[in-house]
């Protein structure tokens, strides 16, 4: 049995970027649905008390937070690889992404889909009006880089690659963003890539 076990759902961009990870460093890990009702039982919160995904368990080491459990994956078994960087500067740049996947990701996008597709108890119109400031923030970025941090994928892409390139089921549109376009392909082609798995387009109105 593999030595790593990942609590998540498919549909959830949080577990998805593990996940992406996960397969890019090629390591075997037993996949464990954790929906709603699983979250809610005794022993869920014992590994992770706000009952959140992804979880992520690696021997005697429970791990939680998406972002934390990327930086974990490299530091124990791609360190000095490209995904998370020992130069300094290039170190800072994959934590700012970081902060923008935990901040305007999360909270433009992500927020978005949550309200339309599960009906989450968010502000939609501050979902949108979040994507809508930093959409063009990003595009204006990858018109002269091909991926976030440094010049090859680090972990900052694949925190911030699900709920972007999910940003339609939210009812925010990419047309209009070619640079972000190549950049989700650039995602989609590396080694070891799996989609999240597609919703339905939700209805806008005018």
């Amino acid at each position: 049995m593999p030595a790593i076990k990942l609590y998540s759902t498919p549909l959830s961009g949080h577990c998805h970027r593990v996940t992406l990870l996960l397969n890019m460093l090629n390591l075997p890990f037993e996949a464990t649905e954790a929906g709603a009702g699983v979250r809610q039982t005794e022993d869920f919160a014992r590994l992770n008390p706000l009952r959140q995904i992804p979880v992520l368990i690696d021997g005697e080491h429970v791990l939680t937070d998406s972002n934390a459990i990327l930086v974990y994956l490299v530091k124990r078994y791609a360190p000095d690889s490209h995904w998370l960087p020992e130069d300094p500067l290039k170190a800072a740049e994959v934590q700012k992404w970081l902060s923008r996947a935990a901040g305007e990701v999360r909270f433009g996008p992500a927020s978005a889909r949550m309200v339309k597709q599960f009906s989450a108890p968010e502000v939609y119109e501050s979902a949108l009006q979040i994507s809508a400031k930093f959409l063009p923030q990003l595009e204006q970025h990858l018109e002269n880089h091909e991926f976030l941090a440094t010049e090859r994928a680090t972990i900052a892409d694949l925190a911030c690659y699900s709920y972007v390139a999910a940003a339609p089921e939210g009812g925010v549109s990419l047309t209009g963003y070619p640079a972000i376009q190549r950049w989700l392909a650039r995602i989609e082609s590396l080694p070891g890539f799996t989609p999240l798995p597609a919703l339905p387009l939700p209805e806008i109105a005018g």
